[in-house]
């Protein structure tokens, strides 16, 4: 049971890439006094946080330390499926329920897996530019391009990852008659008939497939498991897809793979460190699409989490709590 709190104090120590203006605080201040900041530095966090009893965070780091010096401090909620921004640990033993946002941008993606995957094997905005720039206008020709474009069908689809994610992919790659591989820790027992999938090593998919996609959370096994060895796995012809977690590639080893043409392309919408640095290899490199950790973001998804990190608080309150992760 939670303690007592009559009135608790709520401060959401980094709210803008969650609602930037488009969505309402509204249910997360119908359940306590609420404090709103769109972002909050790390020499911040103690005197923000300081008397509050509820803190939201998405990617503000609540470390060992910063929780030891919140003593008020019962809940921590991260607005986010990943909870790596909190020490597990520390909360656990101050007996701080901290719970997470499970699920809500699995729709979304999906989404924009294919629409990496589609802007790679169809360059739309490369030609839309070119039109912009008036190479249409000047050509002899009824139609051109601008770089070879692909067909998805007939194509094998590699996902690394069969979660809630991944299985909303490999559906989306069947709808475009993609024959899908599938690589995970845990392989069901029997084929999924329902999604048309047949599971393989690591290898295997990285040999057969024209793209894989990764949808893998992000461990210390796993950590830049997309090496040099491995992309040279890969065929020639073949392109690479994270929407994931950006420390599982190493990325001056694929800028590498790029630029010696070892793989056809990527498109990547995590990166290790977001923001990036100016000198991130990805960034410049030739063949490489980058976006900047948008593939959550739709109203859609972003509503759905707003709705479910009230509804967290509301069942931690009653006695309840759900998506308890430590």
């Amino acid at each position: 049971m939670p303690p007592q709190m009559e009135t608790p104090k709520i401060v959401v120590l980094d709210g803008h890439t969650l609602n930037p203006g488009d969505l309402s605080w509204d249910e997360l201040g119908s359940l306590g006094e609420l404090q709103i900041h769109d972002r909050t530095p790390p020499e911040l966090v103690l005197e923000r946080a300081a008397d509050a009893t509820i803190a939201l965070t998405n990617k503000t780091v609540l470390n060992r330390d910063s929780i030891a010096n919140l003593p008020a401090m019962k809940y921590i909620g991260v607005l986010a499926t990943g909870f790596n921004v909190v020490d597990i640990a520390a909360a656990r033993e101050r007996e701080i329920s901290v719970t997470n946002v499970p699920a809500y941008s699995t729709a979304s993606v999906a989404q924009m897996t294919l629409a990496l995957l589609l802007e790679l094997t169809q360059s739309v905005g490369l030609h839309a530019s070119a039109v912009r720039d008036g190479k249409w206008s000047a050509c002899p020709d009824f139609c051109f391009w601008e770089k070879p474009m692909f067909e998805l069908e007939g194509m094998t689809f590699g996902a690394v990852g069969y979660g809630q994610i991944g299985r909303a992919v490999t559906k989306l790659a069947r709808a475009f008659g993609m024959r899908v591989l599938v690589h995970t820790r845990t392989p069901p027992e029997t084929t999924d008939v329902n999604n048309d999938v047949q599971f393989v090593g690591l290898k295997e998919l990285l040999r057969e497939s024209d793209v894989v996609s990764l949808h893998c959370p992000l461990t210390d096994q796993n950590k830049e498991f997309i090496n040099a060895e491995r992309l040279a796995l890969m065929k020639s012809s073949a392109f690479l897809i994270n929407t994931s977690r950006g420390p599982l590639i190493d990325e001056s080893a694929l800028a590498s793979a790029l630029e010696s043409d070892t793989i056809a392309g990527a498109a990547v919408d995590v990166l290790s460190v977001e923001p990036p640095s100016s000198d991130n290899p990805l960034t410049a490199v030739k063949n490489c699409i980058v976006t900047p950790h948008i593939a959550w973001a739709t109203r859609a998804a972003r509503s759905r989490l707003m709705k479910t990190a009230a509804e967290n608080i509301r069942a931690f309150l009653a006695g309840s709590p759900q998506n308890v992760v430590n």
